[in-house]
């Protein structure tokens, strides 16, 4: 049998995943991660102001670790047959480059400013650039915002690059350009990170930067500039084409080649972002909606562009013909925090434990804790009268982005002890995952039934249960651990050549589903009476707490629901 590999790297927030695989069998013959040490250290992130930035050697140095480690993991012949790579990242996650499009962090004399990093997908520091940038679509005679669902994002693109030359002079002076994690990582794996030259994904482009075919590429210099005269003129500086992530940006340059121990004539692929290419190493099909659960999350949703093109759809995070699958209307939308969640009412708990008995201890509770919880809340009962939470502990992504929201949590009384808490928190990011598919399916598109991935997805049978109870909907969960590598690396297989579509590499090289969580009919009626009370507890704070400016999540306090 002809042998063929193809590697898959698949960018996340706190570490760099490689992932070899037999293009023929599918077989994933090797993997390795490794963490970011200057993230893992808390530098050049400022979680008070919701400030995270990623240094580009962080990126560099893991990706190299990674990427060898997996291929001394594969079989030995794997290394001298790599045909192809592809990459996936975490977006937006734009940095400021120069000329030659290095990262301004890499430049020695600033390579300690945090604004000539990556400026990760979680950052919001740019809240009011959104809300600029939003206001002066609304009142423009072309509408740029509107397949983006009408809301642009503080997470997104061009707010990014306006709050950051506002607030720093030395990234005005030096920036030239602007570029994608994804696609400069793709670029730099080729040797040529020009940015006037290098090919920028379809998915980063259109879903964050306002990049549509309508508009021939993205706004108008004059919509930029009557925006801020800072951005007059950069639009020359960034591009009006995109590809789709199964074209090649182009072959692997002679030192990453010698790094990785590769052959020379080994493709790269065009980038995409992680959920996107997560979707499709799990199988994602039209109307089966992918939830990439992670820290946050992600959905993904496909269809033919010839049954929904014609829709705009309000309040999601963008509608991309090819960001997915070629060919077709690729839709996103997204939860700001999931995971997170969790991890926020973990430390809550185990912050005291730190305090009184020491490092040792609290490290020994919290590897504990979360699993206690989740089996504690499962044996409860799903009742009318329980707590209701919201998830916006890290604002709203979708439906309608509004990153200024807080959390909350209501009907909490004397009885209110950490398992019933810690399960409204699981409900409520159900609940918020509820509404993103009747957003779907009050503008006209329908979901049929969902596929998870993620860590999430394959850790907490409570967590997928309670979600399949709250949607209710099976749920089918990825059975590779490395959905998005393995989609990345289904990806490298096109563009490289061996397989001529996207479909035909993901019929040979998919893992398939290792479980299905089928709806429990009586929890699932109980928990539509329950979504309409997160439905009214959501209005209510978003109407009361965003007229205060304190950053902290409010929690009222009641005696009864």
């Amino acid at each position: 049998m002809k042998q063929d590999y193809v590697i898959g790297i698949d960018f996340g927030t706190d570490s760099v995943r490689a992932l070899v695989v037999n293009a023929h069998t599918g077989e994933q013959a090797g993997t390795a991660v490794q963490e970011y040490e200057r993230w893992k250290q808390g530098k050049y992130c400022d979680a008070s102001q919701s400030q995270f930035r990623q240094h580009p050697l962080d990126y560099l140095e893991s990706m190299e670790r990674a990427v060898i480690q997996a291929l001394d993991n594969a079989p030995f012949e794997a290394r001298n047959l790599v045909r192809g790579i592809s990459v996936d990242t975490t977006g937006s996650t734009p940095v400021a480059v120069d000329k030659n499009g290095t990262p301004l962090a890499l430049l020695p004399e600033m390579a300690e400013n945090p604004n000539g990093m990556f400026i990760l997908w979680k950052d919001h520091t740019a809240n009011a650039e959104a809300e600029e940038i939003n206001r002066l679509a609304d009142s423009w005679p072309e509408n740029y915002i509107r397949f983006v669902g009408g809301i642009y994002s503080s997470e997104w693109f061009w707010a990014k690059i306006l709050r950051t030359l506002r607030a720093d002079p030395e990234v005005r002076e030096k920036a030239f350009s602007w570029v994608e994690h994804c696609d400069w990582v793709s670029a730099e794996l080729t040797g040529d990170t020009d940015p006037l030259k290098l090919k920028r994904s379809r998915c980063a482009a259109g879903h964050k930067a306002l990049w549509h075919q309508d508009f021939d590429g993205l706004p108008s210099n004059d919509f930029l500039k009557k925006l801020d005269p800072l951005l007059d003129g950069l639009r020359d500086r960034l591009f009006d084409t995109t590809e789709t992530s199964d074209k090649p940006m182009g072959t692997i340059s002679d030192k990453w080649a010698q790094k990785f121990g590769i052959p020379a004539d080994t493709v790269i692929g065009v980038g995409a972002f992680d959920a996107h290419m997560g979707a499709v190493g799990a199988l994602i099909e039209p109307y089966s909606l992918c939830k990439v659960i992670g820290t946050s999350t992600c959905d993904m949703l496909i269809a033919p562009n010839e049954e929904v093109g014609h829709l705009l759809i309000k309040g999601i995070c963008g509608q991309v013909d090819g960001s997915i699958i070629p060919g077709m209307l690729g839709m996103e939308a997204g939860q700001s925090a999931f995971g997170d969640i969790y991890a926020w009412f973990g430390k809550l708990v185990v912050e005291p434990v730190r305090t009184l008995l020491g490092e040792e201890a609290a490290k020994e509770i919290a590897a504990k804790l979360i699993p206690h919880l989740a089996e504690q809340a499962g044996k409860l009962p799903v009742k009318e009268t329980d707590l209701i939470a919201v998830d916006w502990l890290n604002g709203r992504r979708t439906p309608d982005a509004k990153h200024t929201l807080k959390g909350g949590i209501l009907g909490l009384n004397l009885a209110s002890d950490s398992p019933k808490i810690f399960k409204a928190l699981v409900e409520s990011t159900a609940f918020g995952s509820k509404s993103i598919v009747e957003r779907f399916r009050n503008e006209g598109v329908p979901i049929n039934d969902v596929i998870a991935i993620g860590g999430v997805a394959k850790k907490s049978a409570f967590v997928m249960q309670t979600l399949a109870d709250v949607l209710n909907m099976p749920i089918k969960v990825a059975a590779s651990e490395q959905a998005c590598a393995l989609g990345a690396a289904m990806f490298a297989a096109v563009a490289s050549g061996i397989y001529a579509t996207l479909p035909e590499a993901q019929q040979a090289m998919n893992s398939g589903f290792d479980a299905v969580y089928q709806p429990r009919q009586k929890e699932a009626q109980v928990y539509e009476q329950l979504y309409q009370k997160y439905l009214v507890s959501g209005a209510f704070l978003e109407n009361e707490f965003l007229k205060k400016s304190e950053p902290a999540v409010i929690i009222p306090v009641a005696d009864t629901y």
